[in-house]
């Protein structure tokens, strides 16, 4: 299918609540389209309906279908933090001709204790959730383990890719950081979460919504390829936890779908929940070899005037995560880019891009690549 239009909301501390995000997001997404909500044959909406939420409402399809006055097919599909991604490989699966997809998330009326120990629930309960393993702690073991085993590697290949991710969150409207600049001396300084991952490595939490319009007649941006994987839930349980298979599964897949190679991707959104996270998704996309993914971040591959950029847009890092929102933020993002765009952020050649969006530490993964058509 190709997309027709996208929306979303800035990201951050929002007075308004989830239904009125996701209707702000479906709007400029419709507006984007130059299409009517009548236009619209289905809805796959995307949302993790916390139990702490002040909303009290638990049913956010038929919470849109009395938004928008419809009884037109309404399909909810949670899958924890890859809720986007998720979503829009759902979508591309379905035989409607225009099919609206819509993730939102409202996290910040609520206090982080209580944000925490929901986050919990996609964490392994025999073990973890006993434990009190959340998911900087097993992102900081991932990052324990990837250092012993490349010593090349070090926490300030850390502080780039955060570094790297505000730098180009300060040229992005909708995000969180948008206009602050940060430091590379803050974010080596910043409050250590869980060794050895510090505050600035990790993502930020927000609110927050974004909405894509997928449809059959052509347009200007292709969905070439698409695909999903789910894995163990625990990297722990897997044969290598520095190997998250569901990240290399669903990118060669959807690779292969578009016939196309990892060197042919001319930038990527990556889930950057954590720094670490990052850093094998280089070498779990196929863009380095298994601890090698730091030199790509040393020698300004991924900046913003790099071979690949990486996350444009600022990423969870900067950006911020609403954790069902987060995968269609990228859709978002490459869009403007393959339009032209995306302003101060604009990336000189790009052609196809790649939203990578995980849910869990690797627990489930979508891969979706766009292309410009035309223009």
């Amino acid at each position: 299918m190709y997309i027709k239009g996208v929306g979303m909301t800035k990201f951050g501390i929002s007075d308004k609540y989830s239904w009125q995000l996701a209707y702000q997001a479906t709007v400029d997404a419709l507006k984007d389209a130059d299409m009517k909500f009548n236009d619209i044959d289905a809805v796959v909406c995307t949302s993790l309906e916390w139990f702490f939420s002040i909303e009290k409402q638990r049913h956010f399809a038929s919470m849109l279908s009395s938004m928008f006055q419809t009884n037109k097919p309404i399909v909810r599909v949670p899958a924890a933090c890859a809720g986007g991604g998720t979503a829009l490989w759902t979508a591309n699966q379905l035989d409607y001709d225009n099919v609206l997809v819509v993730g939102v998330e409202k996290l910040m009326t609520c206090k982080s204790e209580s944000i925490t120990d929901e986050f919990m629930m996609a964490m392994e309960s025999r073990w973890e959730q006993n434990e009190g393993i959340n998911a900087p702690s097993s992102a900081a073991l991932v990052a324990d383990e990837y250092l012993r085993k490349f010593p090349d590697t070090t926490t300030d290949d850390f502080d780039l890719i955060a570094y790297k991710s505000h730098e180009n969150g300060y040229l992005n409207p909708h995000a969180k950081f948008y206009g602050k600049k940060v430091s590379i001396e803050q974010i080596k300084n910043s409050k250590i979460v869980a060794s050895p991952l510090r505050l600035m490595h990790c993502s930020v939490s927000v609110d927050g919504a974004a909405a894509t319009i997928l449809t059959k007649d052509k347009s200007d941006i292709n969905i070439i390829g698409s695909d999903m994987c789910t894995d163990r839930m625990s990297p722990f349980e897997r044969e290598d936890p520095l190997v998250w298979e569901a990240t290399s599964i669903s990118s060669k897949g959807a690779l292969k779908q578009a016939g196309l190679g990892p060197s042919d991707i001319d930038f990527v959104e990556i889930h950057d929940a954590f720094s670490i996270v990052e850093l094998i998704s280089y070498e779990d996309l196929g863009f380095a070899k298994k601890g090698e993914g730091a030199k790509l971040v040393r020698d300004g591959t991924v900046n913003l005037d790099g071979k690949m950029p990486i996350n444009s847009s600022g990423g969870l890092k900067a950006k911020g995560h609403p954790p069902s929102a987060t995968g269609l933020s990228q859709i978002y993002e490459i869009v403007k880019q393959l339009r032209g765009e995306a302003g101060d952020r604009q990336i000189s050649q790009a052609n196809i891009g790649l939203a990578h969006n995980i849910g869990g530490v690797g627990g489930q993964v979508a891969c979706n690549i766009l292309k410009k058509t035309r223009g």
